[in-house]
């Protein structure tokens, strides 16, 4: 089944829609035909009003666009997308940049802001970047909110604190190294935090009660010693 997922090292790249909102027919195709290249899927709309109806019927992931519009301000139309669903990655493309709007856009939460004319790689890799997700952040909410995914991370999170206690390189790449050397294992960010830093508490609430082999290294990792 596909996913919209690809792996990039250690990290998974949302391969799903993205939405172009450019209004000169050129510079869209030649934009929409880069990303078309790198397997993802890309909507166009040409103006502010255009863009929001799209927004609305569809699940993007990303909005690329530029900040004048024929109709209504760029910064308009990312303020209506961000308002209606915060967690839309946006990335500014725009001939006519300035600091108000390079701030006001920061403020909104924006990933990137490009000032034109641009590279195709500069392009891509502020694509990318907006659409790359550690793997546990794109986990967070079902390894919190569903039964499904807290069995998950209790049965992970066990794994990893039953393999500290029998491999020492893993112990101490936990210890040099915390929560990144967790990426292979279905554990949210907040449970990696937890483990990394010897948050008993929290573990406690979520994991349940740890025999004394399990609690080994989150004892040690709260006094701050290597074993």
């Amino acid at each position: 089944m596909d996913t919209g997922i690809a792996m990039e090292g250690n990290a998974a790249v949302d391969l799903s829609h993205i939405l172009l909102v450019e209004d000169e027919p050129n510079v869209a195709k030649g934009l929409k035909l880069v990303l078309d290249d790198e397997g993802y899927q890309v909507d166009w709309a040409a103006n502010g009003n255009d863009a929001l109806t799209k927004f609305r019927g569809n699940g993007f992931k990303l909005v690329v666009t530029d900040l004048r519009l024929p109709d209504i301000n760029g910064m308009e139309v990312i303020r209506e997308i961000k308002n209606e669903r915060p967690d839309t990655e946006v990335v500014v493309i725009t001939g006519y940049p300035s600091e108000e709007t390079a701030v006001a856009s920061a403020k909104m939460g924006v990933r990137d802001y490009l000032k034109k004319p641009f590279t195709d790689d500069e392009f891509k890799a502020a694509v990318q970047g907006a659409l790359t997700l550690r793997r546990d952040t794109g986990e967070d909410l079902f390894l919190s909110d569903t039964e499904e995914g807290r069995l998950i991370q209790k049965r992970e999170v066990l794994r990893v604190l039953n393999r500290t206690s029998e491999d020492m390189a893993f112990w101490r790449e936990l210890m040099e190294y915390g929560s990144d050397a967790l990426d292979p294992y279905r554990i949210s960010m907040r449970g990696k935090a937890a483990i990394s830093s010897g948050d008993l508490r929290w573990i406690n609430e979520n994991i349940g009660e740890l025999t004394q082999k399990q609690l080994r290294f989150v004892i040690k990792r709260m006094e701050r010693e290597a074993w």
